[in-house]
């Protein structure tokens, strides 16, 4: 069947339950990148460094990644509506917060608290619309993945078109839209049965005991460092306005969510998840050198075609997370984003101080560098990676492969 037939089971005939958990998986991505545009002005408006500034992510991935260990335990206790209205509720409340800052500090800390929302809702949204949807997981998924595609892509452009005003209006156009998300999913959406078995806080690092998942998260964790550098790191360099800066960002999301929907399921079923992962890696790492050593015009071609490397990684990524191992699908998940999400949080923290203590050059080239250590993680540990010795034919790319801020 093909998933975007407008007749029953179709991507776009699905229950209001599910278009309420998409729409809301919209604004929570959004909120990822919304930052990127103002990250400037934010520093401008609050008299801080670049560093202090880049402190936004890092906090805000540093609980996301604490939170993989949380997010199953609460979710097969308390059931997924309720974990979804937690999230958005952590979210409505500490962007709202956010953007009453008075100093960089209280900034980062309210950062911190919509991480852990934002790590709450996104780990459910997922397995809610699978669970709610009709028609199947495969509909579901490229519904959420479209979702995330989406919610990569407005986020920078909203951050720009609030930010013009002031660097405080995103922040609460983030809680006004996640309010309304709140209200539609508590509307729309019925409780779903809680899993048979309830997760511990211990799953998840039992699960990287398995050889091939401790790879997929070890790889992903060089590469992740690598996606954001480029994205907590770049504005920086591009030094653009809020409108400029938003709009690059923007057609990187687009390039993004292309290359994750629709090219990378077509690159693996031609060449194989693993050589696509690898080569994808490397011209990363290329195309980040060429944007830290190019001119001005370079560093803005090299900022949005890096989208269409991130897109294809991501997804690789996340099929090999969830199909490497036996471990349940959540388990494996939380395990994975466990690992790789704290490069998330250490990019953007070191990338300023590199910069500080060599020049702007040396942070992509150890953004090269990382993207290169995870193609030869790839390549040592290719047996370990390699399902079932059936490489050049996923047999669940369809239902496997979701976004990277997924799970």
């Amino acid at each position: 069947m093909d998933p975007f037939d407008a007749g029953a089971g179709g991507i776009l005939r699905q229950p209001k339950a599910v278009w309420a958990t998409a729409g809301a998986s919209v604004v929570a991505f959004m909120g990822i990148g919304l930052v990127d545009p103002i990250l400037p002005s934010i520093a401008k408006g609050l008299d801080a460094s670049a560093g202090q500034v880049s402190l936004l992510f890092t906090s805000y991935f540093l609980i996301t990644a604490l939170a993989m260990l949380v997010t199953g335990f609460v979710s097969s206790r308390i059931g997924g509506r309720k974990t979804l209205l937690l999230g958005l509720a952590f979210v409505v409340v500490f962007a709202g917060l956010a953007g009453t800052s008075d100093t960089v500090g209280q900034l980062v800390g309210y950062r911190a608290g919509w991480g852990l929302g934002n790590a709450l809702f996104v780990s459910t949204a997922l397995a809610v619309i699978v669970g709610a949807a009709a028609g199947g997981s495969a509909a579901a998924i490229l519904l959420y993945e479209s979702a995330l595609g989406l919610g990569m892509a407005c986020g920078p452009l909203l951050g720009a078109l609030l930010g013009d005003a002031s660097w405080r209006y995103p922040f609460f156009g983030t809680a006004f839209l996640m309010a309304i998300g709140f209200l539609c999913i508590s509307v729309f959406l019925k409780e779903q049965p809680k899993p048979a078995r309830k997760t511990s806080l211990l799953d998840p690092i039992r699960a990287l005991g398995h050889g091939g998942l401790a790879s997929a998260a070890v790889s992903a964790f060089f590469y992740n460092y690598t996606f954001f550098t480029v994205l907590a790191f770049t504005p920086f360099v591009l030094n653009m306005t809020p409108y400029k800066s938003g709009a690059v960002f923007f057609a990187w999301g687009v390039l993004l969510a292309v290359f994750s929907v629709l090219v990378a399921p077509r690159m693996q079923k031609r060449f194989g998840s693993l050589k696509v992962l690898g080569g994808s890696l490397v011209l990363l790492a290329a195309d980040v050198l060429v944007l830290g050593y190019g001119n001005h015009t370079a560093a803005i071609v090299c900022t949005i075609l890096s989208g269409a490397f991130i897109g294809v990684n991501n997804t690789v990524y996340t099929e090999l997370a969830l199909g490497v191992s036996d471990a349940p699908r959540p388990v494996a998940s939380a395990g994975y984003n466990f690992v790789r999400w704290f490069a998330a949080a250490a990019a953007p923290y070191f990338a300023p101080k590199i910069e500080e203590w060599t020049d702007v050059h040396i942070p992509f080239v150890v953004a090269a560098v990382t993207a290169v250590l995870g193609a030869v993680v790839v390549a040592v540990r290719r047996r370990a990676l390699t399902h079932e010795a059936e490489e050049l034919e996923p047999k669940h790319a369809a239902e496997d492969s979701v976004a990277v801020f997924a799970d």
